[in-house]
């Protein structure tokens, strides 16, 4: 059985860590779009803040209370979905937090922690959206990141996180496309964006942590993740910048090793002192509710890239290069 995606005005989607940035974004303009959204997160006041919102500018809303580290939470969150409106079309794995510093710096309590956020609750998250979609088919959307294919120092723990998150959407896509379950799987993979992730991250640095430039708006990696819940795309990195430095990396790690290591020290610590309190054990009230963080300097407004790498046209190139290739296999064969 083949899943035919709906528009977006058709769709129930759940949405994970969406009480700020990327979530609080993509929920808000899915429901600007006519699609029914249901919030999860651990800040209730926040949630209450965007349900009335969505509903107040006419959209349809609903949210759940729920730490995506627990498993019940996380089911919970699947069952008022299903009580609100009876099914469910979308659902987008997005909570995460990072942590900055040396890995030997950090306690291993809290790189576990992390991953119980980031790598565990993507488990539970398809998992649930699984049990409720295998016969009627629908669309997961795992948020990774651009750390998915390319550890950077200072960001270690997250990193490996996100790596684990690349491996576990691959494999998921594969069994279920195997056993003919019509949900097909997503995978977006954000550069640097202009969220409270920096003011949420547990920091084991000196200085007041920052986003290594170019930065984009949480606004392009909502449309990226709505592109993936209207259209089949196996994975997209937002960030014609991310997009370079993954190349770079795959051509010369080596070289790419060298510049990370003289550059993201720099590049990923503002002049002050620590001055954010983190969100590993709940939320800390700070930032939340927002888009968009505190970035200093210069945020992009979009990504040419990543609109190209989403069109017709984009998601046609690597088929037109495989084309390319047996064509050329076929002729060489035949000299």
């Amino acid at each position: 059985m083949k899943h035919i995606m709906k528009s977006l005005k058709d769709q129930v989607m759940v949405i994970t860590g969406a009480s700020s940035g990327i979530g609080l974004t993509t929920a808000e303009i899915a429901a600007e779009r006519g699609a029914a959204v249901v919030l999860a997160a651990r800040s209730e006041r926040e949630l209450t803040d965007v349900v009335a919102r969505i509903r107040a500018r006419g959209g349809r809303a609903t949210a759940v209370v729920a730490d995506v580290a627990d498993e019940q939470d996380v089911m919970q969150i699947a069952r008022h979905a299903m009580l609100e409106y009876g099914r469910i079309d979308t659902w987008v794995n997005n909570a995460g937090i990072g942590m900055y510093g040396r890995l030997i710096d950090q306690p291993v309590e809290d790189k576990r922690k992390l991953f119980d956020i980031n790598f565990w609750g993507v488990v539970y998250g398809c998992k649930a959206a699984v049990e409720h979609m295998r016969t009627r088919g629908g669309t997961i959307i795992n948020v990774g990141s651009e750390v998915s294919d390319r550890a950077v120092p200072l960001l270690g723990i997250y990193s490996a996180s996100k790596h684990a998150v690349r491996a576990y959407t691959d494999t998921l896509r594969m069994e279920l496309e195997h056993d003919a379950i019509p949900i097909w799987v997503s995978l977006v993979k954000p550069g640097p964006i202009d969220t409270p992730f920096p003011q949420h991250a547990p920091n084991y640095m000196e200085h007041e942590p920052k986003h290594a430039p170019p930065v984009y708006p949480p606004e392009e990696v909502a449309y990226a993740i709505l592109k993936c819940a209207e259209k089949p795309v196996r994975e997209v990195t937002v960030g014609g910048g991310p997009r370079l430095q993954l190349a770079l990396a795959t051509i010369a790690p080596r070289l790419t090793d060298g510049i990370m290591g003289r550059q993201m020290w720099d590049d990923m610590q503002r002049d002050e002192p620590p001055m954010s309190a983190d969100s590993l054990d709940g939320p800390s009230g700070e930032d939340y509710g927002r888009r968009r963080g505190r970035q200093p300097g210069h945020v992009m407004k979009s990504s040419a890239y990543t609109r190209a790498a989403l069109s017709d046209v984009g998601r046609a190139l690597p088929f037109i290069a495989v084309g390319a290739l047996v064509v050329a296999g076929v002729a060489s064969s035949r000299r």
